[in-house]
């Protein structure tokens, strides 16, 4: 009986070793996966980007440029937005306009 428990306990430590070798390697392999998605593939133009500002600034930086005037479009339009509920007084800036507030 105690042979056929040391076997037993054995074959238990095995095939835990080998399930969680099985389980490491899948998912090394799934982190793997997403190391080459975006390596090789997402962050492509961003390499190209980065090899361009070598030669030119202004043209490596244009993603850049785009956000800051995209940006300031919309902040410019959300200040006349606030100016005009302002000037219509529509705007409550009472302390206790809200109920967790009070």
């Amino acid at each position: 009986m105690v042979d056929f428990l040391k076997t037993l306990v054995i074959m238990w430590i095995f095939y835990t070793f080998v399930t969680v070798n099985i389980t490491f390697y899948k998912m090394k392999a799934f982190f793997e996966g997403i190391q080459t998605l975006f390596v090789d593939f997402l962050f492509k133009p961003l390499d190209w980007l980065r090899t361009l500002e070598l030669s030119n600034w202004w043209l490596a930086n244009i993603v850049s440029w785009a956000l800051m005037i995209i940006c300031a479009k919309y902040i410019i339009y959300w200040c006349k937005e606030l100016q005009k509920h302002q000037n219509n007084n529509e705007e409550n800036q009472d302390t206790t306009a809200h109920s967790f507030l009070k």
